[in-house]
């Protein structure tokens, strides 16, 4: 099953509340949700656009992967994020490609409804893809 749409767009940035300066305040697009996410290490701030949401991502541990990845490459786009219908079949697809996974068994959102995996850019042509299965009835923040 091919994907369905552009779910997000992520941003790296060094503080949520700073970035907000510009999305929120400056352009106008209002936060839905800002979440501290213990699991990856980031506070997340959700910012509906359309079908889909931007989301400044920040690191508040100097250890986290979005740390190394924001002082190694500095603040701008992350990651790409598709929704998905069937994300067990489409790992297995992938692998059967030998497409390179970050992690190789989605996981599970702290809202429950959002089981994800992350493409590895050496598979993509440099960009960090993640793709989302949201159960369904689920479309985000937004709702």
């Amino acid at each position: 099953m091919p994907p369905v749409k552009i779910n997000h767009v992520a941003v790296v940035v060094e503080d949520v509340n700073t970035a907000l300066a510009f999305w929120r305040d400056a352009l106008g697009i209002t936060a839905a949700h800002v979440e501290h996410n213990e699991e990856e290490l980031v506070d997340i701030a959700f910012l509906p656009l359309g079908e889909g949401e931007i989301e400044l991502i920040a690191p508040f541990t100097a250890d986290s992967g979005v740390a190394k990845y924001l002082a190694k490459k500095g603040q701008g786009l992350h990651h790409l994020c598709i929704d998905v219908q069937d994300i067990d079949a489409v790992v297995v697809r992938l692998k059967g490609a030998r497409v390179e996974l970050i992690n190789e068994t989605p996981k599970t959102r702290p809202d429950g409804l959002t089981r994800y995996v992350f493409v590895h850019p050496k598979s993509t042509g440099g960009v960090l893809l993640e793709l989302y299965e949201r159960a369904s009835g689920s479309a985000g923040f937004g709702d």
